[in-house]
């Protein structure tokens, strides 16, 4: 017995913070960015056989300007950090990353000087995505992963309370470099 009842056919109920995410998550154009072999991995998820087409995401954005979404596949040197950070900073808001592959999750196996240990170190990460390299079923997989993230997204004052408790908790948490693992 509610209002959904009594009204006619063909009508549809919904916020407009739900119907902003669905236009939202169905329509991410991702910007190319790939540094390493993740990048083959990532251009073969938008190739024929895997066909990111079918989530909205045809074409591979050259321009940042034209991106909401940065796939970071591969490891990020300290020469690539700030052009990352640039790229990142001209993209259109909203913006969500994945960090695609060890490497750009953590370092990977490069734990020397010249490769940023976790590309979470020059720009907020939304989604990581594990392996070496990690399969195009795992990244449509992460992809699918976000889309859940964005529909459930907040608009407004209350999407600026969660980030704000969001920073909260980060600024809280050990930094990673003082973790010692599970034999500690």
């Amino acid at each position: 017995m509610g209002l959904e009842e009594k009204l006619p056919s063909g009508i549809v109920l919904t916020s407009v913070e739900k119907l902003a995410g669905y236009m939202r998550k169905n329509s991410l154009w991702p910007a190319t960015f790939g540094l390493a072999c993740c990048a083959i991995e990532m251009m073969a998820a938008g190739a024929g056989r895997y066909d990111l087409a079918r989530f909205g995401m045809e074409v591979f954005r050259a321009s940042p300007r034209q991106a909401d979404l940065m796939i970071v596949a591969g490891r990020v040197s300290n020469k690539m950090a700030p052009v990352l950070r640039q790229i990142y900073d001209q993209m259109a808001a909203p913006k969500w990353v994945i960090a695609m592959g060890a490497c750009a999750s953590s370092g990977g196996m490069f734990n020397n000087y010249a490769i940023v240990q976790g590309v979470d170190h020059v720009v907020p990460v939304d989604i990581y995505l594990p392996g070496c390299p990690p399969r195009p079923e795992m990244l449509m997989d992460a992809i699918l992963k976000l889309h859940d993230q964005i529909y459930d997204e907040k608009l407004g004052p209350n999407r600026e309370k969660v980030i704000k408790e969001v920073e909260a908790a980060a600024m809280a948490a050990v930094p990673t470099h003082q973790l010692k693992g599970l034999l500690a």
